[in-house]
């Protein structure tokens, strides 16, 4: 396969980065007219927020299934600015959810969490897979010698 690193990775990043993790969950799939715009907004932002990217602040992104995704962010900071951007899609995307979620609470859930990651506060290890997660939005290197384990690249960071 195209892009499997057949050796033991880890991933570094310079300074200090934001996790943010994103994803929905259809409640009741029978009210497409409910789940389906938020299911078909993410698609748009995520290509929105590459296009500017590294610019503004956007490191990076993971799909982990099928409405979940790991975003990697430089900081809490750019993240909000996308967020709060009012000439951006996720701002009126998310004013047309609070809208159609007044009546309908149940139908469809979203969620997300934030973790603001300090310089060398994470370690990672990729074994036989193409850059992903962290690897992706940051540098590849071999795990070797002091980043061997999961201790060693701790303290190395």
């Amino acid at each position: 396969m195209a892009g499997i690193i057949p050796a033991r990775m880890t991933a570094r990043i310079e300074g200090d980065f934001v996790v943010f993790l994103i994803g929905m969950r259809i409640n009741k799939p029978w009210k497409v007219t409910r789940w389906l715009p938020v299911a078909t907004a993410m698609p748009r932002m995520l290509a929105e927020v590459q296009r500017g990217a590294p610019a503004n602040g956007f490191l990076g992104v993971t799909q982990l299934g099928l409405f979940a995704l790991v975003q990697y962010w430089r900081s809490f900071e750019a993240l909000e600015a996308y967020a709060r951007d009012r000439d951006g899609l996720h701002q009126p995307a998310w004013a047309a959810f609070n809208r159609a979620a007044r009546d309908a609470r149940g139908d469809v859930g979203i969620w997300h969490e934030t973790y603001l990651v300090r310089d060398g506060q994470y370690e990672s290890i990729y074994s036989g897979m193409p850059p992903t997660g962290l690897g992706a939005a940051g540098t590849l290197a071999p795990a070797t010698g002091a980043h061997e384990d999961a201790r060693g690249r701790l303290s190395a960071g």
